[in-house]
């Protein structure tokens, strides 16, 4: 049983979908779709930058999504379709647009939107991520609560394999982050981002996008889509939207998700767009699971092989 997962922010790099752009018309087309819906050359950013330019939040969530729904169509033209979809923060709205939830230019301008609120709900430099690597989901809880001081730090990406990304106040970060390393963490990584998301922090941007998605024109999906916030399968449109809603401040519970998959019998997972991140997660969650991606040319025909399409 297959399942397509789709990647979140951070795996953007320019020049992603390009090559699948360049060598299949119906990525093409999707490159063109998004442009036409965003009303501007969505498509010039991702295929040649400037890399500042694809790091604003409010162009890397159209942006992945883009690349991500041409990877999709061309695997689908092909007859590969999945049991099951997820996607990792961001990557949910791609798992629902697969999912056929709601159109990809909804999917576009609400991201874009997501992207804006998320980054306008705290100012740039006053919240921080770090990656702690190396200690349990339950330490890292501590280590947050022991470091806040009335201050936001908690986890927000559950990502298994001992890698836990917290999210907060940026003094807050830096606490816990020592904290973690006391109680035996191996690491602790600041990640690159322009805000904390998945914390309390993000409320705000909650309150925003929750009636922008709640008008959006919605479908129940064709294939269950589990969602960060619970690891439940949504299986109506009104369970997959709310689960949309609640997800921006709620953490990622990413390894819930894949073992929610794998107890529904999940065999093989298709990491479906940019990087290999999530790939790597499903190999330390579900050892003897097949893991496939596609986001250039040479990934289908791998995968057209190993699936014996």
């Amino acid at each position: 049983m297959i399942a397509f997962i789709f990647p979140g922010q951070g795996a953007q790099k320019v020049g992603m979908g390009k090559a699948l752009a360049d060598a299949h018309p119906i990525c093409q087309q999707t490159f063109q779709e998004a442009d036409a819906a965003l009303g501007e050359p969505l498509s010039r950013i991702i295929f040649e930058g400037p890399e500042d330019q694809l790091t604003l939040t409010e162009n890397t969530q159209p942006a992945i999504l883009t690349v991500s729904i041409a990877a999709y169509r061309l695997l689908e033209s092909r007859g590969i379709k999945p049991a099951f979809v997820a996607g990792h923060s961001l990557g949910e709205y791609s798992a629902n647009v697969a999912a056929g939830t709601f159109s990809f230019a909804d999917a576009l301008r609400l991201v874009r939107r997501r992207g804006r609120f998320m980054q306008e709900a705290v100012p740039v430099g006053e919240g921080a991520m770090a990656a702690i690597i190396g200690l349990e989901a339950d330490a890292v809880a501590q280590a947050c609560a022991e470091a806040a001081n009335g201050q936001v730090v908690v986890p927000a990406n559950l990502n298994g394999g001992g890698q836990v990304v917290i999210a907060g106040a940026r003094d807050a970060v830096a606490r816990a982050s020592e904290k973690a390393k006391t109680m035996g963490a191996r690491r602790s990584i600041p990640l690159p981002v322009s805000a904390p998301f998945h914390c309390a922090l993000m409320q705000p941007a909650q309150d925003r996008l929750a009636p922008e998605l709640r008008a959006v024109a919605a479908h129940d999906p064709r294939v269950p889509v589990i969602a960060n916030v619970d690891a439940e399968p949504k299986r109506d449109r009104a369970a997959a939207i709310d689960a949309l809603v609640r997800q921006v401040s709620a953490p990622v519970r990413w390894e819930a998700v894949v073992q929610r998959l794998a107890s529904e019998g999940v065999t093989t997972y298709v990491e479906v767009g940019p990087g290999t991140a999530l790939s790597g997660m499903v190999k330390r969650i579900h050892r003897e699971a097949a893991v496939l991606n596609i986001d250039k040319p040479d990934d289908l025909t791998a995968i057209e092989s190993r699936l014996h399409v």
